[in-house]
């Protein structure tokens, strides 16, 4: 069973996380089960880039993200060649290492 490890974050899992998934899961349901407060605005629909992650390793164990994604991705803050939207990110058989970004975009957070 692949293990998730989830770098700090200073608001969001400042502790970090180590948690296991299975292969098929979906990054963000893992995540937020285990305490993990990724943002979420479009309720995982793919339709914002708020739960935008960076995946550090494990990368090309990943299946390949599709247009909808990409097209998502291009409008994130900090997108690297690594970034992933975790909604739509399922877990493979690897390890992963995971960053969440410093800040993100949210059009409809109270919290800014």
């Amino acid at each position: 069973m692949p293990k998730i490890i989830v770098l700090p974050h200073t608001e969001r899992c400042p502790e970090g996380a180590v948690f296991d998934a299975k292969p098929g899961e979906i990054l963000i349901d893992v995540a937020l089960s285990h305490g993990v407060k990724i943002e979420h605005a479009c309720e995982m629909a793919c339709a914002c880039t708020t739960c935008h992650v960076i995946v550090r390793e494990g990368f090309d164990s990943l299946e390949e993200s599709d247009e909808l994604e990409d097209d998502l991705l291009d409008k994130a803050w900090g997108l690297e060649p690594d970034s992933r939207l975790s909604c739509q990110l399922q877990v493979g058989d690897d390890d992963l290492v995971i960053e969440i970004p410093r800040y993100t975009i949210n059009q409809v957070s109270e919290n800014h």
